[in-house]
């Protein structure tokens, strides 16, 4: 907007050097030559206003660096504008690839997220709620297992708060959902070692609160039986998704009598990582005398050496749709389809037939 537009007062707002405190809806409207209640209407995303009037009073808020005053606007709207993100002990970079999800698709949206994570949700269903409830939140979206806790749901339905649910494995019509097969990814997994020529294989298993670690299960156990090997000849360890437990159950796995395995599949990057490091303490290369395929193409998995090979879930992906999907409830539109994510299988260094 050029300033020979402008009535001299509002050239002295744009000349006014800059100040701590936040411009007004009446600044604007002496800059964009309109009243405050039209200004009002434009921020407040109203329908009837011009659009000249609306490209012409937005330019002249960016132009003044207007902030919104959350807590007002809150006060008249009875909402809070703040949208949670729940998620439980996941790894640290799945933690990030959400968050940043979450905040790409707010950037530009009156909404603001909060982090609200909560230790062992399928135990607490009801302080889970409560824990939610007490936050004032507008919306939440929930990461696993919090996502798949249909006491939760339940709950947050008779509260009128809307939600997204980030790879659910339980009634995916139910809120926002963004999809991952995680039963077709772990087939794929184990189907990549087995055309290798493995046979004599190990599998470390995720937190059991997960619907996914039962899903990524039954996608080996196809594999498996697709290619006559039986899942007794398996060696399964219990695991949580955590690279201390990845170590454990590796050391479980050298110490059962007979031959080692060939092969092992973690349930996700932190646990197969775990895997390479004992096995490398114990003499091992991988991959020439143990292949590990992991899941999430984490930062790990492209840290360690040799990098991983794994399965892609596309985190951000999915918590940008989940949140997308949200927002629409927030609007008033029906529940939105579920949105179905693909996975990708990337083979690196770690992985390569058995030798002999």
């Amino acid at each position: 907007m050029s300033s020979g537009r402008l009535s001299r007062k509002a050239e002295a707002i744009f000349r006014r050097p800059a100040i701590s405190r936040r411009a007004t809806i009446y600044e604007i409207a002496t800059a964009a030559g309109v009243s405050p209640k039209t200004v009002s209407r434009v921020l407040n995303d109203e329908p009837f206003v011009k659009d000249a009037v609306r490209d012409r009073v937005k330019a002249v808020a960016k132009e003044l660096n207007y902030q919104p005053n959350i807590t007002a606007k809150g006060l008249i709207t009875r909402r809070s504008f703040m949208l949670g993100l729940t998620y439980e002990r996941p790894s640290p970079s799945y933690v990030v690839e959400l968050q940043r999800g979450v905040l790409e698709r707010l950037a530009d949206e009156r909404w603001r997220m909060i982090i609200l994570p909560f230790r062992d949700v399928c135990a607490q269903p009801e302080a889970f709620f409560t824990f939610l409830r007490s936050a004032a939140l507008d919306g939440v979206v929930l990461a696993p297992p919090g996502s798949d806790e249909i006491a939760v749901l339940d709950r947050l339905d008779a509260a009128g708060i809307p939600y997204g649910r980030i790879a659910p494995q339980l009634e995916p019509g139910r809120g926002a959902c963004s999809l991952l097969d995680d039963t077709a990814a772990a087939r794929e997994a184990a189907e990549h070692l087995l055309t290798l020529g493995h046979r004599r294989l190990a599998v470390i298993l995720g937190d059991p609160t997960h619907r996914a670690s039962a899903a990524r299960s039954a996608g080996y156990a196809q594999a498996f039986a697709a290619h006559g090997i039986a899942i007794e000849t398996v060696a399964v360890e219990p695991g949580d998704f955590t690279l201390a437990s990845g170590e454990a159950a590796m050391q479980r796995i050298l110490a059962r009598p007979g031959p080692r395995p060939t092969a092992v599949l973690a349930q996700n990057d932190d646990m197969a990582v775990g895997a390479i490091t004992v096995a490398r303490d114990a003499g091992l290369a991988t991959p020439d005398d143990l292949s590990v395929v992991g899941f999430d193409d984490s930062d790990i998995s492209r840290l360690i050496m040799p990098k991983l090979t794994t399965v892609r879930q596309p985190v951000f992906d999915m918590a940008v749709s989940a949140t997308e999907g949200l927002l629409k409830l927030l609007a008033g539109e029906p529940v939105p389809a579920p949105v179905l994510h693909r996975h990708e299988l990337l083979i690196r260094q770690s992985t390569a037939a058995p030798r002999g």
